[in-house]
């Protein structure tokens, strides 16, 4: 359901109404679709653009989880909307990587928000270097 002139952006939040009318492969297309325009090649472009899905639709949820919060913050520390969407990524993923191999007993989301509550800009930032 693509809406003349709308075209994701993770510089700039999704308009809800039209975000959250998109079934989540087209979501993933959009997003597939932004990295595409803008040059970046990644070596998975799929796996890439789920993670800024989940991330994005997780922001919407706004106070039922912590990832709203984490994401507003990292934002008051100094990342890009992009960036930021990028590290709640990087602690999203390897929590995916541990329920899929079974190691991680018990609610994984309590170790998810323990982990987003420990991220912080600066960390991250590092991590990259």
């Amino acid at each position: 359901m693509k809406r003349k002139g709308q075209k994701y952006d993770p510089d700039r939040a999704p308009e809800t109404s039209w975000w959250s009318n998109l079934t989540e492969n087209e979501q993933i297309t959009a997003a597939e679709d932004h990295h595409r325009r803008a040059g970046i090649k990644l070596p998975r472009p799929l796996i890439h653009a789920a993670t800024h899905v989940i991330v994005e639709n997780q922001v919407l949820l706004g106070d039922e989880t912590p990832v709203a919060a984490t994401f507003e913050r990292l934002r008051h520390e100094g990342l890009s909307r992009h960036d930021a969407i990028h590290a709640v990524g990087s602690v999203l993923a390897p929590v995916m990587v541990e329920i899929m191999q079974g190691e991680l007993p018990g609610d994984p989301n309590v170790a998810y928000y323990e982990r987003l509550a420990e991220l912080t800009a600066e960390g991250w930032i590092s991590e990259l270097s």
